[in-house]
């Protein structure tokens, strides 16, 4: 049952790895909370197997690291954007020096 789970589990990394990169070339992607929900998930489930030495365990496992690495995605995503939004914020200041009593052209 062990080698089950494991190889499960490797198969399932695989086939989520090759639709990241199929999905990356088409210039479409799932988002961040979505790539860390698998990924945990995943990890989750292979280190629950191992731990738990049953399925159950892998399930556990594979639940609690999808919340996790949806969490940590969504977390990831909040800071990009706040990365973002403090660059427009800059552009839009350095314009308005430059460009003084005109209004910014969004």
């Amino acid at each position: 049952m062990k080698k089950l789970i494991i190889f499960g589990s490797l198969a399932l990394t695989l086939t989520t790895s090759f639709n990241f990169n199929a999905q990356a070339q088409e210039k479409k992607g799932i988002s961040k909370q979505g790539k860390g929900a698998i990924i945990g998930g995943a990890g989750g489930a292979v280190v629950g197997g191992l731990i738990g030495k049953n399925v159950g365990g892998a399930l556990i496992g594979g639940a609690i690291g999808a919340g996790g690495g949806y969490v940590i995605g969504n977390e990831a995503r909040k800071r990009e954007e706040k990365k973002k939004r403090a660059a427009y914020l800059q552009r839009r200041a350095a314009w308005k020096r430059a460009h003084p009593g005109r209004a910014y052209p969004y």
